[in-house]
């Protein structure tokens, strides 16, 4: 009994991460159903070098037990005209005050793109 209440509780978080991996990628790759902050490092660039930056964010898949140890694709590095980046994906309230529990009727996805020397 104990063995199958196990797996049952093993299929749902491996479904739940599948869930919010795809979401993640989603919101990451279109910019849509959330918001994206860029730091004041990113902000200071000149806009084509941001608009590149964020497209590296965009196409990044290099996805590795090392840089994404959950398996939610929530976080990366990309490196852009020799500078380093880093994205993260968090998800708030949709106040933006908290952290939310995670439905998508409760929940603001940020996408917040930084220099690396910025974290």
């Amino acid at each position: 009994m104990a063995c199958a209440l196990t797996q049952a509780l093993n299929a749902a978080a491996v479904q739940r991460t599948s869930t919010i991996r795809a979401k993640n990628d989603a919101f990451r790759s279109s910019l849509v159903g959330g918001r994206v902050m860029l730091t004041q490092g990113v902000n200071a660039l000149d806009e084509n070098t941001r608009r590149n930056v964020i497209r590296a964010v965009q196409a990044f898949a290099d996805f590795s037990p090392g840089n994404d140890p959950y398996g939610e694709h929530d976080f990366g590095a990309v490196k852009v005209n020799e500078a380093l980046f880093f994205w993260k994906i968090d998800y708030y309230d949709r106040d933006l005050q908290n952290g939310s529990p995670d439905p998508d009727a409760v929940t603001c996805k940020v996408l917040t793109i930084m220099l690396a020397g910025e974290y």
